[in-house]
């Protein structure tokens, strides 16, 4: 058994990071099996060393959300834990990077990574001209990239955000959808829709999308296009053909970057296709200025039952495989 004990200043942030009735801080405790204890402006923290030290960082990572107006949930508390338990081979490589501090700026809110393989993932996008996104659903993969894209229009770094995903359930053949062509292929692209909707105000989504700044559309539509000044989206990118992922990545222009993610294990394309993904993986694997970033059920952000749903389905997938 281990203590530790340090002293956090400002008591009007204090009051926010241990919440009512120190809720926040049994949240804490129960994760990281410590007991937290408080005297005044002290914190003390008793239990095996390493969780106390992984106690000791995560509140001080809470505090330093506080003291930007940040709300200290329980989403918040998990993620600072998250960021503090995993292994140092998932920490992003970069040396003295300070995780606290990275941060995509955008109108409605500041984005923070809440796992090293996030903070790895954000690092990667802004290092390199082409990123793979792989992992389940709920890692944040479109979520990040579209936030990046977000933060560096705005910065005046980029002047076109381009979205994209594969119609695979209509088969890319919509034309016996309903509506006109907007309404045919919304419903396949409502995810990007909502993503940015949470990062700028909706009137200037609107605008920026009557004007051509911000486009939303099917894997189709980038056929014979060169995509220049542009930060470039393909979602659900499991579910592209080798042909159709060639396309896409070939329209890569003059100073901007592809963002390709999806999930390996959600493959929609016909028994005994190849995944455009997979391929292209395996074709690029040596080229520099080509990254990827593997996520696993750990890594993901959503409700705390989603990454055991996750890890149940990989747990019954591995046994049928065996």
């Amino acid at each position: 058994m281990a203590e530790t004990e340090f002293e956090l200043f400002n008591n009007q942030l204090l009051q926010q990071l241990v919440g009512p009735n120190d809720d926040n801080l049994h949240l804490v405790e129960e994760i990281l099996n410590v007991e937290i204890t408080t005297f005044g402006n002290r914190i003390h923290i008793k239990g095996k060393e390493q969780n106390c030290q992984k106690a000791r960082q995560a509140i001080n990572d809470l505090y330093i959300k506080a003291s930007r107006g940040i709300l200290i949930d329980e989403q918040e508390i998990k993620a600072a834990i998250r960021m503090n338990n995993k292994d140092k081979k998932d920490a992003p490589a970069e040396k003295n990077i300070n995780l606290s501090e990275i941060v995509l700026k955008t109108k409605k809110r500041h984005i923070y990574p809440r796992s090293q393989m996030q903070a790895k993932y954000i690092l990667e996008m802004m290092n390199n001209e082409l990123v793979f996104g792989l992992g389940p659903a709920g890692t944040g993969k479109t979520y990040l990239a579209v936030a990046l894209a977000v933060s560096m229009m705005l910065e005046g770094k980029i002047d076109k955000i381009i979205l994209s995903r594969p119609a695979v359930e209509a088969g890319e053949n919509l034309g016996f959808l309903p509506g006109d062509l907007k309404e045919k292929v919304d419903p396949y692209l409502r995810p990007l829709y909502d993503a940015l909707y949470e990062m700028l105000p909706s009137e200037q989504v609107d605008k920026k999308l009557a004007a051509g700044e911000i486009e939303i559309a099917p894997l189709a539509f980038m056929r014979g296009r060169t995509l220049s000044n542009a930060f470039v989206i393909l979602d659900e990118a499991q579910n592209t053909t080798p042909m159709q992922m060639k396309m896409f990545l070939t329209r890569l222009g003059e100073n901007s970057r592809m963002v390709v993610n999806g999930d390996l294990s959600q493959v929609d394309l016909p028994r005994g296709s190849t995944s455009g993904l997979k391929d292209a993986l395996y074709t690029l694997k040596n080229i520099k200025g080509i990254t990827s970033v593997t996520f696993s059920a750990e890594d993901v952000v959503r409700h705390g039952l989603v990454s055991k749903i996750v890890l149940a389905y990989e747990k019954k997938q591995k046994e049928e495989n065996d």
